[in-house]
């Protein structure tokens, strides 16, 4: 009898037990800055720049020594980061023009699927906050791409500039330390409406930093993707009142530290709402810095040149990820690693399988962060508009055309044969070994033709098109 009794007591809590729900995925988080270079922050080594809210998240989680972008401009960059492929796969990558400008009429084609599309499949709130450069036509915006809200400057902070534009390498440099936010008539979107025009760049990084956390509250029962992109330190440098003229190494010096109060915002924001330990936070650059305009431009520290190149200075960019209770504290990974693995990483997280109509050229970092693994690629490509112009497979790095970085009109070189350098004993590939190992030149050139043999004719949607 008593048995009678308890069964049906017994029956909806199995149903219960049966009928749990999943667990709540990570939420993620992308901090991506413009133009800051490998040796700019603290922990990488710079020596008057003051960034301890990152040197500390470096300190809780695991600093990158090897970890690149997916090309050395502003657009192929975030093309690969938000798709998980080499830029050239999308179109997304030119030999007539580097990146995307106002006058464009194209950008990240609707086929591609973004970051935020992928986490969708799991239910996430997804954000882009600053600097987009995918495309500034309605059609090309983040809330076309899997973004529930944006919020930033639709392209680079230098660009609508009140005078006729000028070449990069203008005649008088002094035009990129202009302060006045009317020069540089660069608008603010919310979604698809221009809610300021000039934006005020004083307080950009500020206010990108509150649409983070606010976000963050507005969302800490669900799961949720930020992508930040700063708008700095890419010239011109614009920082609030309350850190401008404050840094030893200048106005550069002021930006830097203004991200880095930003990063200590957003990762205080999650402690406090109990979501630190659910949190992937990966903050990283877009490219080298840019090395055209002396002490407003950054440093590549012991790296070899700068933005716009395939040396390491132009791709090899600081990172640091952070998650409390899954990367150990003060981990330090030599393995290669780039942002197009970000995608693939993320679709881990979430339990999302990848689309399989598609050629991904990111793999899934999380076995590294975990500690599970000591590396999980050992080839890095290094394009330069829709060209293949070095290699890297496990330590060897060859070139086949070179260039130098965005500072003076040196054309590109043709190398024969192929420069050779070993990055883990010349990070600064200062010397060309080729000529001692031939048969290592061979097994990279090899990889190379089998990597091009994969990229078929694609658009061109950076070049404005006849009639545009």
């Amino acid at each position: 009898m008593r048995l009678r009794r308890v069964l049906p007591l017994l029956f909806p809590l199995i149903l219960l037990a049966g009928c749990t729900p999943p667990p709540r995925p990570p939420n993620l988080i992308i901090l991506f800055a413009d133009d800051l270079g490998y040796g700019d922050l603290g922990t990488f080594g710079h020596p008057t720049i003051r960034t301890p809210h990152l040197d500390r998240m470096a300190a809780d989680g695991m600093k990158l020594t090897q970890f690149y972008a997916a090309a050395s401009v502003c657009t192929p960059s975030r093309a690969g980061l938000l798709t998980g492929r080499l830029p050239v796969r999308s179109g997304m990558a030119s030999d007539r023009r580097r990146v995307l400008f106002p006058d464009s009429k194209l950008g990240l084609p609707a086929e591609e699927m973004t970051l935020a599309e992928v986490l969708k499949q799991r239910n996430y709130a997804t954000a882009a906050i600053g600097k987009w450069h995918l495309g500034h036509l309605p059609e090309f915006l983040p809330t076309h791409h899997g973004f529930d809200t944006y919020f930033g400057i639709p392209y680079s902070n230098d660009m609508d500039r009140t005078v006729p534009h000028q070449d990069l390498h203008a005649p008088d440099p002094n035009i990129w330390r202009n302060p006045s936010i009317e020069y540089w008539d660069v608008p603010i979107l919310r979604d698809l409406e221009v809610v300021e025009r000039p934006a005020d760049q004083h307080t950009i990084t500020k206010r990108y930093t509150e649409e983070a956390v606010a976000f963050i509250r507005q969302h800490r029962t669900r799961p949720f993707f930020i992508y930040l992109a700063y708008s700095l330190p890419h010239v011109p440098l614009f920082a609030s009142e309350a850190f401008e003229g404050t840094s030893p190494r200048g106005r550069y010096g002021d930006v830097v530290e203004e991200i880095d109060w930003s990063v200590g915002q957003i990762l205080a924001t999650l402690r406090d709402q109990g979501l630190a330990e659910n949190t992937l936070v990966v903050f990283t650059s877009d490219n080298g810095p840019w090395l055209a305009y002396d002490d407003h431009g950054g440093s590549a520290g012991l790296l070899r040149d700068g933005k716009g190149t395939t040396w390491e200075g132009g791709l090899r960019v600081p990172a640091i990820a952070w998650w409390p209770g899954t990367i150990a504290p003060g981990t330090v990974s030599t393995a290669p690693a780039t942002t197009m693995d970000l995608l693939p990483t993320a679709a881990a997280m979430a339990g999302v399988p990848l689309p399989t109509d598609r050629i991904y050229d990111g793999v899934s970092l999380l076995p590294l962060l975990r500690g599970e693994a000591e590396r999980v690629r050992e080839i890095v490509p290094y394009f330069r508009g829709t060209q293949l112009y070095a290699l890297r497979k496990g330590p060897w790095k060859a070139h086949f055309i070179t260039q130098s970085a965005y500072r003076d009109d040196t054309g590109p070189t043709v190398p024969d044969p192929p420069e050779l350098y070993h990055l883990e004993h010349d990070p600064g590939e200062q010397y060309n070994v080729a000529a001692r190992y031939p048969e290592v030149v061979a097994d990279l050139v090899a990889e190379a033709e089998r990597l091009r043999a994969s990229i078929p004719p694609v658009p061109d949607r950076l070049a404005p098109r006849i009639g545009d």
